[in-house]
């Protein structure tokens, strides 16, 4: 039985659809049956895959929206064994508006994803950068969170804000979601402000944070233009060598739950 991780922070350009691509990619490449979900309308982890969001006909929306099988729109990666897409587009953003009246409107991506969980080992699911209802939704069908946190000044803010999101959807509408970890991302070794931060999330949240940090690294930021994750762009470089760890990190933490 797969495992649903969602990539969550309502906080923009903290290297949520990074984290996402990269540990899908990774996961992969540990050869780990992986699926990536792109639940953000902005659908930057369809483009990051290599895929045009404008040739998408049918994505995530349609499945939460229309009750389109999600058997029916899954991509294979065309560079990755091991790894699948289910694709976002802008129509994304009109499925709030349009699960206002809907019953259960919260659990539309769980009803969708459900059945996916017994031919994945992972499924990873990018998140729009807002506590919205495909936010929610995303929560709501995950087994767990993984919440990407820059190494950077107001680190922390926002931070209590999910946090809370996630105790509600734990208290009303999926009990068994656990924070996978926080991951520190665009760690900059050279600034004292990079180690600080470090420091003061270490200190706060002490276990919950990942042993693997994520530093800020130029292959990283180059490898979605090219439409590939940066394990393809450049396997030696240090962001792909880190997601690469992170996703061992999670394999072995959920190694027993894979095994059943």
């Amino acid at each position: 039985m797969g495992k649903i991780i969602a990539v969550a922070n309502q906080k923009g350009g903290v290297g949520k659809t990074t984290t996402a691509i990269n540990l899908a990619a990774s996961l992969a490449a540990l050869e780990f049956k992986t699926l990536l979900v792109d639940a953000d309308p902005q659908a930057n982890a369809t483009s990051g895959l290599g895929f045009d969001p404008a040739t998408i006909t049918s994505s995530i929306y349609e499945c939460m929206v229309e009750d389109v099988k999600v058997e029916e729109i899954i991509l294979q990666s065309p560079n990755i064994d091991f790894l699948d897409l289910i694709p976002s587009h802008i129509d994304l953003v009109g499925a709030e508006v349009e699960m206002i009246n809907v019953p259960n409107r919260e659990e539309k991506m769980r009803e969708a994803l459900k059945s996916l969980k017994q031919h994945y080992d992972f499924i990873i699911i990018d998140c729009s950068p807002s506590l919205g209802l495909i936010t929610v939704n995303s929560l709501t069908a995950a087994d767990s969170v993984v919440i990407p946190v820059q190494c950077e000044y107001f680190a922390l803010e926002g931070l209590g804000k999910l946090l809370n999101t996630i105790k509600i959807i734990q208290s009303r509408l999926n009990t068994d979601l656990a924070i996978e970890g926080i991951l520190l991302t665009m760690y900059d070794v050279r600034l004292r402000l990079s180690n600080q931060v470090v420091e003061e999330v270490k200190t706060h949240f002490q276990q919950m944070v990942f042993d693997t940090i994520i530093p800020r690294n130029v292959k990283l930021s180059e490898s979605p233009s090219f439409g590939i994750p940066a394990l393809l762009h450049d396997a030696e470089s240090k962001g792909a060598l880190s997601y690469l760890n992170l996703a061992r990190e999670i394999a072995e933490k959920n190694s027993v739950e894979l095994a059943k």
